[in-house]
């Protein structure tokens, strides 16, 4: 047998262990990342103004998954393997979460927790009252705000609770948004509302309206840790000139709490 017969069925053999090896390489850097994204953190994308002026449309956040517990939203698409939550831990009122839409969860929304199962929460004149105690809030003057394309003044107002003080956008207190009946939160349920009092649809619209109701343990996704990167609404991912001429530096590595 000549040499070269000898030397083919080799370097066929070599290309080939090397082809597995890298199969290996992939198919294992997909593992860890799967279980990073599920296990640990995952990246969302702000894609709406109503949490601010906590969060910015264009700010790019990092969603702590073990915050809370795992459920089979914790995994992509959702599969079916399990109901309920593992590892479960009860979420403190004031945190800004991610969670599935209960009417579409396909859909992910990010607002901030208001009230726990069995609370009474309703907002009066913009006042936000839990369990008849109404939130502490602080006048910070006033700001002027894109509310659906148009130019609005808002007053800008510190909210205060045990652990957290964030603020908020109001526009105008007199609206029914702002002057509800009272919701009380089912156990095993969530009542969450965004920052931006006026820009956001959220627990005091029912499910039937469009709105978000009551969100179930089950579709919590993961607590809101940092604010890791931020571009304004111009910025494209086919625009590079533009990851820096719309790079909000000053919002990187936020942390929020």
């Amino acid at each position: 047998m000549s040499s070269a017969s000898k030397t083919a069925p080799t370097v066929r053999s070599r290309a080939t262990n090397e082809i597995v090896e890298v199969a290996k390489t992939v198919l294992y850097a997909l593992l860890i990342a799967l279980a990073l994204r599920v296990l640990l953190f995952q990246p969302f994308t702000i894609p709406s103004a109503s949490m601010e002026p906590t969060l910015l449309e264009g700010d790019y956040i990092i969603v702590s998954k073990y915050s809370y517990g795992f459920s089979k939203h914790s995994i992509p698409l959702s599969p079916p393997l399990f109901n309920g939550r593992l590892f479960f831990h009860q979420p403190t009122r004031g945190d800004v979460i991610v969670f599935k839409l209960p009417r579409d969860t396909k859909m992910d929304y990010i607002k901030r927790l208001i009230g726990l199962p069995g609370d009474r929460i309703q907002v009066k004149h913009g006042t936000v009252f839990v369990n008849e105690k109404p939130i502490t809030q602080l006048p910070q003057g006033q700001t002027t705000i894109d509310l659906g394309g148009f130019a609005q003044k808002a007053d800008v107002v510190r909210e205060s609770m045990p652990g957290r003080s964030y603020i908020t956008y109001s526009v105008d207190p007199t609206q029914p948004a702002e002057n509800t009946d009272v919701f009380v939160v089912p156990e095993g349920h969530y009542f969450f509302m965004g920052d931006n009092r006026d820009n956001s649809l959220d627990s005091r619209f029912p499910q039937e309206n469009d709105g978000v109701g009551f969100v179930p343990a089950e579709n919590l996704e993961g607590k809101a840790q940092v604010i890791l990167l931020s571009w304004n609404k111009g910025a494209s991912l086919f625009k590079p000139w533009t990851w820096v001429m719309d790079a909000r530096p000053s919002r990187f590595f936020h942390y929020l709490y």
